[in-house]
């Protein structure tokens, strides 16, 4: 059975957060100067916030897209250069630059907070019970990401990044597995590779950590959809059930039970599968015996994510209640696919927080030795 490691008042060791400046109840990252009661910025920033800011807002992707190819077509320019195109049309010459993209860098250029990112920091965010709050602070990290590996929209270094400018001391990348075509899930070989490109990544962006992971379908006999010998050497193993979604009950059940028997598996992601709205329509939750299910969990320390994405809420306050009740360990995740989804998490705390979830069983509230302590007792 895996264990928590705890700190000296029994809660999970942690609350330290990176160093970032909050101004005006927002977190802004190191590179934004602050003036008065707005924040001067470079364009390649401006434009990487306001593709956050859209990606947590869930507008449509071809919309983040134009504000990313700008600010990586901007990267390659310095500041002289961008003015003296700025003084004229050139701007509107540069590969990925359209007429919004390029007002943007012509404000920032001025010294001036672009009207776009004014417009979406004004609408950012909403208040949140002190109790949802206080679970946000206590999270050391995100157990659940994709990259562009498999069916993210960004490549692993700037998950990292925006992971690491929220706050985060790590963020566990969990590609899909190769079962999961439709998602370019990973076979082994390329698994393989990707354990390469993080432990090059980790070094330069320590003391961040990438951990090595995996969202590993959970086959139809329960059984997980890699070698053995890659998931035992993974520091986070996600089950998740994402084929033949409406199983009848008893199949359901002892599918999932023993996903979450086998020793190699962390954490049980988005239990039911259900989708509630979003561009991929609706999805009826699985039907399975979840006082068997969640006995299991919390018999083997396995734990149950609450998934954070607007579209999959998952599981339902019901069944999170039951999962507590029961004595499970619980992992609040973003299942993020692009960097300004990892803010998500905020949803699952306050989802958790109103189910009686506590720090002290919530696994990502670990600093990252004694996560990797817990994931490795049972391996």
């Amino acid at each position: 059975m895996k264990r928590l490691v705890r700190g000296p008042a029994g809660a999970p060791a942690g609350g330290r957060r990176s160093a970032r400046r909050v101004v005006a109840g927002r977190l802004l990252h190191d590179d934004v100067v602050v003036r008065d009661e707005q924040a001067a910025v470079e364009p390649a920033v401006a434009l990487r916030r306001i593709a956050f800011l859209l990606e947590r807002a869930l507008e449509p992707s071809f919309k983040v897209r134009a504000f990313r190819r700008a600010a990586a077509t901007v990267d390659g320019l310095d500041l002289a250069e961008l003015r003296r195109l700025s003084s004229g049309d050139g701007l509107r010459a540069l590969p990925g630059v359209g007429e919004v993209t390029e007002r943007v860098i012509r404000e920032a250029l001025a010294g001036e907070v672009p009207v776009y990112l004014r417009r979406l920091e004004s609408i950012e965010g909403t208040p949140v019970v002190e109790g949802a709050a206080a679970l946000r602070a206590a999270l050391r990290g995100d157990c659940h990401c994709h990259s562009d590996w498999s069916d993210g929209g960004s490549d692993i270094r700037e998950m990292a990044e925006a992971a690491r400018d929220l706050g985060h001391e790590y963020m566990a990348l969990t590609d899909h597995s190769p079962r999961l075509k439709v998602a370019r899930g990973l076979s082994a070989e390329r698994l393989r590779e990707q354990l390469k490109v993080v432990a090059a990544l980790n070094e330069e962006l320590a003391p961040f950590r990438i951990l090595t992971g995996i969202e590993v379908d959970i086959l139809e006999d329960g059984s997980l959809d890699q070698e053995d010998e890659l998931l035992e050497r993974l520091d986070v193993v996600v089950a998740s059930v994402h084929s033949k979604l409406s199983m009848d009950r008893a199949a359901m059940t002892r599918r999932m039970v023993r996903a979450v028997r086998n020793p190699r598996s962390d954490i049980l992601g988005h239990p039911t599968g259900r989708l509630i709205t979003g561009g991929r329509g609706r999805r009826a939750e699985s039907s399975f015996d979840a006082e068997a299910l969640f006995a299991a969990c919390a018999e083997t320390g396995t734990a149950v994510e609450v998934n954070s994405r607007p579209e999959r809420q998952d599981p339902p306050k019901r069944l999170l209640r039951l999962a507590i009740e029961v004595g499970c360990l619980i992992a609040i995740d973003t299942d993020a696919h692009a960097p300004g989804q990892l803010d998500w998490q905020i949803s699952g705390c306050e989802r958790a927080f109103l189910c009686g979830a506590t720090a002290e069983r919530i696994v990502n509230a670990l600093p990252a030795e004694a996560l990797l302590t817990w994931t490795a007792s049972t391996r």
